[in-house]
C-alpha cells in the first residue's frame, strides 16, 4: 500500500491500522526526500507570478492580485534577514508573465493583462536591483502569455505560451542583451504553455505544460534544447503530466513541483530529474498548488504564492523552502 492508497482507504479497524503503518512509512519517506519549511510570507497573497533570484536574493514580480486580474507588484526577499521590501513597479501589470534574472538583473516577459488568458503581452521590462530602475526592452514578435523564460549562455530564451487568440505555440526566441534584439530558434517539438523551462548543464529543458486550453491536455515532455546544434532532444519525461507548475536547478536536480489539475485539485507532485542520471525521483510534498514562482539560492529551493485551488481560487502568500537531504 502507498501513502496515497492508503489514504483513501474505506473506514474500519483494518483500514486505520493499515493507514497508522503507512503514515509512518510515509513520513520515513519524506525526511529522507526532503524537508519544506514555511519562510516569512510575502506582503500579500499572489496568483500566476512568477520569481527569479539574482544576488543572492529573492524577486517576485507580476502575477494576480486578489481582486485584481494582473499585478504591477514587485517586491524582494532576502533569505538572509527574512524580509521583505517593495520595489518600484513593473511598468506594465502581467499575470502568467515570464520571470528570470541574467547578470545581477531581472527580465519579465510577456504575461496576460486579464483573466482567463486574455490580452497576450508582448512586453519586456528589465530592473536593475542596484538602481532599483526599470528599463523597456525591445517586444517579442508576437504576444505571448504563460510564456517559459530561461537564461543560458548569456541570452534569454522565451518558449511556448500562448497568443491573443489563445492558441498555444511552440515559438521559441531568443534575446540577446548585447544588441538589445530578438532572434527566432528551433521551436518547441510539441507546441505547448503553462510549461517550466531550466538551463542545465549548457543545455535547455522545457518540462510540462498543457497542449490546450484544458488541464486534461498536460503533458510530461522534458525536450532539451542544445544551443551548439539549434535543436531539441527528448529526455526522460515527468512521472506526472502537470502545467502551471513551478522548477528549479538546485544540487544537479531539476526539482518540478505542484501544478493544474488532478481530478478537481491542485497537484502536490515533487519530483527531481537527476540530469546525470537521466531519471526521476519522488520528493517530498508540499500542499498542492499552481501558478507560483520558483527560484534557487544556493543549495535552498524557495516557491512564493500560487493558487491552491484550481482556477483561480485560494490564492496564498506562503513563501516556501525546500531542502534536499
Amino acid at each position: 500500500m502507498n501513502c496515497r492508497s492508503a489514504r483513501r482507504s474505506a473506514p474500519g479497524p483494518l483500514a486505520w491500522a493499515l493507514l497508522a503503518l503507512a503514515a509512518l512509512a510515509c513520513g520515513a519517506r519524506a525526511d529522507s526526500s526532503g524537508a519544506w519549511s514555511v519562510k516569512s510570507h510575502l506582503p500579500e497573497p499572489r496568483g500566476e507570478t512568477a520569481m527569479a533570484a539574482a544576488n543572492g536574493k529573492l524577486y517576485v514580480l507580476g502575477g494576480a492580485e486578489v481582486g485584481r486580474e494582473a499585478s504591477s507588484l514587485a517586491e524582494e526577499y532576502d533569505p538572509a534577514t527574512g524580509q521583505w521590501r517593495g520595489l518600484a513597479p513593473v511598468p506594465r501589470a502581467t499575470s502568467h508573465p515570464g520571470v528570470v534574472a541574467l547578470n545581477g538583473k531581472l527580465y519579465v516577459v510577456g504575461g496576460f493583462a486579464a483573466n482567463v488568458h486574455a490580452g497576450a503581452l508582448a512586453t519586456v521590462f528589465e530592473y536593475d536591483p542596484p538602481t532599483g530602475m526599470w528599463r523597456t526592452l525591445a517586444p517579442l514578435a508576437k504576444p505571448r502569455g504563460s510564456v517559459a523564460v530561461a537564461a543560458l549562455d548569456g541570452k534569454l530564451h522565451a518558449i511556448g505560451g500562448r497568443g491573443l487568440d489563445k492558441v498555444t505555440v511552440a515559438t521559441h526566441e531568443v534575446f540577446d542583451p548585447g544588441n538589445g534584439a530578438w532572434r527566432p530558434a528551433a521551436p518547441l517539438p510539441v507546441a505547448r504553455d503553462h510549461l517550466a523551462a531550466v538551463a542545465a548543464g549548457g543545455k535547455l529543458h522545457a518540462i510540462g505544460g498543457r497542449t490546450n486550453n484544458n488541464t486534461t491536455d498536460n503533458t510530461a515532455l522534458n525536450d532539451v534544447y542544445d544551443p551548439a546544434t539549434d535543436s531539441w532532444s527528448k529526455a526522460a519525461a515527468m512521472p506526472t503530466a502537470r502545467s502551471a507548475l513551478a522548477a528549479v536547478l538546485v544540487k544537479g536536480q531539476i526539482i518540478a513541483v505542484g501544478g493544474e489539475c488532478d481530478h478537481g485539485h491542485t497537484f502536490n507532485q515533487n519530483e527531481a530529474y537527476d540530469i546525470a542520471a537521466e531519471r526521476w525521483v519522488a520528493l517530498a510534498s508540499p500542499v498542492g498548488r499552481h501558478g507560483f514562482g520558483g527560484a534557487a539560492v544556493g543549495d535552498d529551493a524557495f516557491f512564493a504564492g500560487g493558487n491552491k485551488g484550481c482556477g483561480g481560487g485560494d490564492m496564498t502568500d506562503e513563501l516556501l523552502m525546500f531542502r534536499l537531504p
